[in-house]
């Protein structure tokens, strides 16, 4: 792998796996709460919710990437808040490139969990909820479970997105070599001079292997988790 890239194109693909890993990690909490949310809980202002969550599949990229720079830019009313309490930044850093990858991703991480979700019957949590099971237990013991597959296809959806955002991250964090420069971005950076288009290619190559490579392994875990379940 050191033979075929060169030092800075080997540390755009360890940063780019990096900051997708911590992307994935970051909003798979949440997305679980808010699938679970969407998917189970009626109440006023679901739709807006629920549109607000896919907002950043419509929108550009860039605009997703300016919103969150105005917002946590070291002047940005959150920003500048965790910069001057805690001097927590996020623009034009690596932690930004997670920010800004998390936010792409994390509506297509949340619909799959949510139609996982609502593939399972109510009438089995209700039953559990007859024998004195709380709601976070029933959750834990027959919910999980059942959408465990949709939870890893969620993340792995994640993680893919996170590994190929471009837009967002280069407006919130540029592209500064070795600290936010992805794969994505140091393919632009190489097509914008002569003779880059070989090592462009190489990274090309990369990115392919790694989301084959994540989408096989996430069907080949969910399969096997999937009879897991059938089999009890």
């Amino acid at each position: 792998m050191t033979d075929f890239l060169s030092p800075q194109e080997w540390t755009a693909v360890a940063l780019s796996l990096r900051v997708a890993v911590w992307a994935t990690i970051v909003s798979l909490p949440l997305g679980v709460i808010v699938a679970l949310v969407l998917a189970r809980c009626d109440f006023w202002g679901k739709e807006v919710v629920n549109g607000l969550v896919l907002l950043p599949l419509i929108m550009p990229p860039v605009v997703t990437g300016y919103l969150l720079l105005v917002l946590f830019g070291r002047r940005g009313p959150i920003g500048g808040f965790l910069y001057e309490t805690f001097g927590i930044t996020f623009a034009f850093s690596w932690t930004g490139a997670v920010l800004a990858t998390a936010v792409m991703g994390f509506p297509l991480m949340v619909r799959a969990i949510r139609l996982a979700i609502e593939a399972v019957d109510p009438k089995l949590e209700e039953a559990a909820g007859t024998l004195g099971a709380s709601r976070v237990a029933t959750f834990f013991i027959i919910t999980f479970p059942m959408i465990l597959p949709g939870i890893i296809a969620g993340a792995i959806l994640c993680f893919a997105k996170a590994m190929g955002e471009f837009g967002a991250t280069i407006t919130f964090v540029s592209a500064i070599p070795g600290e936010t420069e992805t794969i994505p971005s140091a393919i632009y950076a190489l097509l914008q001079v002569p003779g880059g288009e070989p090592k462009a290619l190489r990274l090309v190559i990369i990115s392919i292997l790694v989301a084959m490579g994540a989408v096989l392994a996430s069907e080949i875990v969910a399969r096997r988790v999937a009879r897991r379940i059938a089999g009890r």
